[in-house]
């Protein structure tokens, strides 16, 4: 058996029981707060662990993805602003004007006429 093999035996039921740790954690913390101040402040009833958890799995994906796009995002922004910095004047207004034909003209908010 390889040494790579090996560590990734026991790395995880390790990774698994550190998952299954946050989640117990987090959804005490989660559990505790609601019931401490939703009931006194709005007058909602107290809710269980396992609903607990899924708020917190419920709150995660709503407002916090999965963790898979903010990486994504970044690099491609990363990249976005490379290739920006080595266009020449006239490709870089090329880009702007495709996506002027794809989003509409834009006129700040002062340029626009009041009644």
């Amino acid at each position: 058996m390889r040494p790579g093999r090996k560590k990734l035996i026991w790395m995880a039921p390790v990774a698994i029981l550190g998952m299954v740790f946050f989640a117990f954690i987090g959804g005490e913390i989660i559990m505790h707060l609601w019931n401490w101040l939703v009931p006194q402040i709005v007058g909602w009833r107290q809710i269980t662990f396992w609903q607990a958890l899924g708020l917190l799995v419920l709150c995660r994906i709503l407002f916090g993805g999965l963790g898979w796009r903010g990486h994504v995002r970044s690099n491609m922004r990363r990249r976005w602003e490379q290739r920006w910095d080595q266009m020449t004047p006239e490709e870089r207004e090329k880009v702007r004007g495709r996506w002027r034909g794809r989003c509409g003209p834009f006129e700040p908010p002062s340029a626009t006429p009041t009644e």
